[in-house]
């Protein structure tokens, strides 16, 4: 049966998404996936890396630990990225989900005090992935691609079981 609620939603969705752009992108070239756009943060693998890179620092802002190195630090290839989702995934929902989402986590960056909820930093996290997965299919579109993997919930809901 296909998942309801919405945390389990976003992340199911997540996944699928993702691991449908990880597929068409593995058709491409690597001057091709590494090409420079005036959009996102400039190509298809600074997007997959920098979502992978933001679910990694806000999985440390949930769990209230130090602050990893960013992933956007070196570039990656499209098996590195892909070796590096479900790691990445996995630790991230089992931190949105270990706690209630009204819970309320403090984060100091530099001089500022942020304040958060579970649930709003899970929210954003997948809609963060989603906003750049948007750029990423309009990437694809310029390069002449002409099947755009599925991206969309309403496709996750007519084609995933999950």
């Amino acid at each position: 049966m296909q998942a309801s609620a919405p945390h389990t939603v976003l992340l199911a969705h997540d996944r699928w998404a993702n691991n449908h752009l990880y597929n068409t992108c593995k058709g491409l070239t690597s001057e091709q996936f590494n090409q420079t756009f005036e959009m996102g943060t400039g190509s298809l693998s600074s997007n997959l890396v920098h979502n992978l890179g933001a679910m990694q620092g806000w999985t440390d802002v949930l769990k209230e630990t130090p602050s990893r190195p960013r992933l956007e630090q070196k570039g990656r290839s499209l098996d590195e990225i892909i070796e590096l989702h479900d790691p990445i995934s996995d630790a991230f929902e089992a931190a949105a989900l270990a706690r209630p989402f009204d819970t309320v986590i403090h984060r100091e960056r530099g001089d500022q005090t942020y304040t958060f909820t579970v649930g709003g930093i899970l929210t954003h996290v997948t809609t963060h992935s989603m906003h750049h997965r948007a750029q990423c299919l309009n990437m694809l579109r310029q390069l002449g691609v002409d099947v755009l993997p599925m991206s969309s919930v309403m496709d996750w809901m007519l084609t995933s079981d999950d």
